[in-house]
């Protein structure tokens, strides 16, 4: 089935807005299955379902794949390009505003995992629901923009290592899976993507309050460029310095070299005050 040939019978215009860049590169597809490694018990959810390039694959291995997908144009041609796969359905709404617990309660599965070459305006949005929703997803595989790969799996003391660097490490294991060229799309987009694996962790660092901790590292890394000692100056600095010095660490340091372990043991300290 030509799937550009159906879109352009359908007269589809490609918009901007959605991000609306389509996948079309078989053995990067393949690879994403590969790297997923679902099981015919696992219930896929896809977002931006596009052109369903993706999509077909998913069903193939899956035992259900939910798809959501913004733009209602695309409804008829997704009808012709899906209409073999009984494992499938596409809901046409915004994916933020879904009720996703509501939304899988009908389905039959032993695990869920996210798989989806995600609009590079919303990745961080996405993602940051299902762990605020608290969805019991084992795994995300996403594309992403490659330099917001590189923010996900950022290590202390680099420059890509920021709050949301530590946000997602506090609930995933992540790895940069691998690099996609802006070629392998359609329209091709001006920037290179890669794909990146999210675990969840089945056991976390012990936090005794999740406001504080996030917070505390959302305001570490509010100027990148200045000390914590300037960044940190509502906070009770003599329980942070006390910390610190046991890691041969001052308030003077930047919230880039301090590992997400030593955030937790702060945040703890302060919560304990």
């Amino acid at each position: 089935m030509n799937i550009r040939k159906i879109l352009d019978e359908d007269n589809f215009v490609y918009k901007k807005k959605y991000g609306q860049n389509f996948l079309i590169d078989t053995n990067i597809l393949d690879n994403i299955i590969k790297t997923s490694e679902i099981s015919s018990k696992t219930l896929v959810i896809e977002i931006g379902v596009g052109a369903a390039a993706l999509t077909k694959r998913l069903c193939q291995k899956a035992k259900f794949v939910l798809g959501y997908e913004i733009d209602e144009q695309l409804k008829k041609p997704l009808g012709q390009i899906l209409d073999e796969y009984e494992n499938c359905e596409v809901i046409f709404d915004d994916f933020l505003k879904r009720n996703i617990k509501s939304d899988i309660k009908k389905y039959e599965y032993e695990d869920i995992m996210v798989i989806a070459n995600l609009p590079y305006y919303i990745t961080t949005p996405i993602i940051t629901k299902f762990v605020e929703e608290k969805i019991d997803v084992s795994k995300i595989v996403v594309m992403v923009q490659n330099e917001v790969a590189n923010r996900f799996s950022a290590k202390t003391g680099t420059k890509d290592y920021g709050s949301l660097s530590v946000f997602l490490n506090y609930y995933f294991d992540i790895k940069k899976a691998f690099f996609v060229s802006r070629n392998s799309f359609y329209p091709r987009p001006n920037v290179d993507s890669a794909v990146v694996v999210l675990m969840r962790k089945e056991k976390r660092m012990k936090i005794c309050d999740e406001n504080i901790f996030f917070k505390l590292v959302k305001d570490s890394f509010k100027q990148k460029r200045k000390t914590l000692k300037n960044n940190l100056k509502g906070y009770n600095c003599e329980i942070i310095s006390n910390v610190l010095e046991k890691h041969r660490k001052t308030l003077d340091f930047r919230a880039e070299n301090i590992t997400i372990d030593e955030f937790a043991e702060i945040s703890n300290a302060i919560a304990k005050q």
